[in-house]
């Protein structure tokens, strides 16, 4: 364990008299190596499960889950520093997106079939019969997050996508909070054994360090990564899968400050509202959530000092929170240091002081566009309680700015009637930055959903045609294949004439 978190660690003993033994197991590159191994042997057993026995196999997870009780909590809030009642909801979370893709199995919608029959007689050339279906990648790698510990670790949602779609998945844990991953693990295992699914369906490693993680990305065996984390992590893994001899996709979930606008007839009619709102969902979770809103911008005008000293006031007020590990709280410190320091920026807030080894200050601060067209870095994430509004002279030099902001997981407008008209042409720009677009609501909050988009352009995420939240996750870990004049024999069972199950015929539903 590096020493940032072993002292990390220690605070929340301190704080909480309770201590976080370090009783799971560390693991090494030929665990690694045995992992993937039993992974590929599983491979072709599994991807043939039926619809129902791969949704029992997801649901009796989340009824292990279930079965750790207490102690599973208790374990993540020592290691995380995150509320009972926060870990009550992910643990929740987590068993409830397990039993959306158990269904999303069952109606086989994913699998959905489509048939060209042979057209022998069509001139100037016949058309040969084509039947097409998804299928499996194969053994899938899944690296923990650190600011989930549940509901994006894991069980979380990339395993759960992974394994409803056919994949069998070996999961690298976190190494903020390993108990908990091993619990979670060992309550996997007991599902797959319960529900008869093949040895090596899922695996599971752990141990500080880069190597683990690098010798799994580099397996020839693994098909596709999953990740949630930081841009550097995420780039790197990227990088390895990119350099391999048959590169593979990485699906990762980076960066995002999320940006908030905030149109001038809302801010006039009720800006000290949405203030102290706006502090709620920026210091959730010591910040530390994908869609914390780091950056506001605003037309001056009436309402945004209202709008500021409301934020001021609230977070004044705000208690510092465990941070998630070490290296989270020393780049927290050094982010909000540099904007601190930075003769363009002012310092509107601050709350109450953290004790700099497991906690930080939340922090706010102020500037203008000509500050950020000078130096976009100062848009950059910080991760954690820390945003930066941005005062702009008009809408003009709003949408200017906003189009300069990188690709984001969310993009919110805050608006009343009055600004619907001119609000038109924000939503082209918004729609161009960022995977998911909401109005008069905030971020931090993920509602799982088959209608949900949780990714973005990069570096948001490195593939921004995909989501790790909601049903259409499962399609990352999936893909075509067409079968073209097989005799039934051959067909997979689903492609046969007369096979039940949802089917496109020349391109219509039947």
């Amino acid at each position: 364990m590096a020493e940032a978190d072993a002292q990390r660690f220690r605070g929340i003993e301190a704080a909480t008299g309770q201590p976080i033994e370090p009783d799971y197991p560390i693991s090494t590159v030929a665990d690694v190596d045995a992992a993937c191994a039993a992974a590929t042997a599983a491979f072709d057993a599994y991807r043939e499960t039926d619809a129902e026995a791969r949704a029992a196999f997801l649901e009796a997870i989340g009824e292990e889950i279930m079965a750790l009780g207490d102690a599973l909590l208790d374990r993540a809030a020592r290691e995380s520093g995150l509320p009972l009642a926060r870990l009550t909801g992910e643990r929740g979370r987590t068993v409830g997106q397990l039993k959306l893709f158990a269904q999303v199995v069952r109606d086989g919608l994913w699998r959905q079939v489509r048939i060209d029959p042979a057209m022998p007689d069509r001139q100037p050339l016949p058309r040969a019969d084509l039947r097409m279906r998804m299928v499996p990648l194969g053994p899938v790698a899944v690296f923990g997050a650190s600011n989930f510990p549940l509901a994006f670790s894991t069980a979380g949602g990339d395993t759960a996508a992974a394994l409803a779609a056919g994949c069998p998945v070996v999961v690298k844990g976190h190494p903020a909070h390993p108990g908990t991953d091993a619990m979670v693990a060992g309550a996997i295992r007991a599902a797959a054994q319960r529900t008869g699914m093949p040895d090596g369906v899922f695996g599971h490693v752990a141990g500080p360090g880069n190597a683990l993680g690098t010798a799994l990305v580099q397996d020839p065996r693994i098909a596709a990564v999953g990740f949630t984390g930081s841009r550097a992590g995420g780039l790197a893994l990227v990088r390895l899968a990119q350099a391999r001899d048959v590169p593979i996709p990485v699906y990762a979930e980076m960066s995002s400050v999320n940006p908030v606008v905030v149109m001038p007839a809302a801010l006039a009619a009720r800006g000290a509202a949405l203030g102290t709102a706006f502090v709620g969902s920026l210091t959730m979770g010591a910040g530390q959530f994908c869609t914390n809103p780091g950056l506001v911008l605003a037309v001056e005008g009436d309402g945004i000092d209202a709008f500021e000293a409301a934020a001021a006031e609230a977070l004044g007020g705000h208690a510092p929170q465990p941070m998630l590990t070490g290296g989270i709280r020393a780049a927290y410190a050094e982010g909000t240091a540099a904007l601190a320091g930075n003769a363009a920026v002012r310092e509107l807030a601050c709350g109450q002081a953290g004790d700099g080894v497991a906690s930080e200050t939340a922090r706010l601060f102020v500037t203008d566009a000509a500050a950020v067209r000078s130096d976009p870095a100062l848009t950059e994430e910080v991760f954690g309680a820390s945003s930066l509004i941005v005062r702009c002279r008009d809408l003009d030099e709003l949408a200017a700015i906003l189009d300069t902001v990188e690709g984001q997981l969310t993009a919110t407008i805050l608006l009343d009637e009055a600004d619907h008209e001119p609000a038109r042409r924000l939503v082209p720009i918004l729609e161009r930055k960022a995977g998911r677009v909401l109005a008069n609501g905030w971020p931090t909050g993920v509602e799982v959903a088959p209608a949900m988009v949780h990714g973005g352009p990069f570096p948001a995420t490195s593939d921004g045609r995909s989501t790790s939240v909601g049903t259409l996750a499962i399609d990352r870990f999936l893909r075509p294949v067409c079968y073209q004049d097989l005799p039934e024999l051959l067909l997979p069972p689903e492609l046969r004439d007369g096979a039940a199950g949802p089917r496109l015929v020349d391109g219509k539903p039947a």
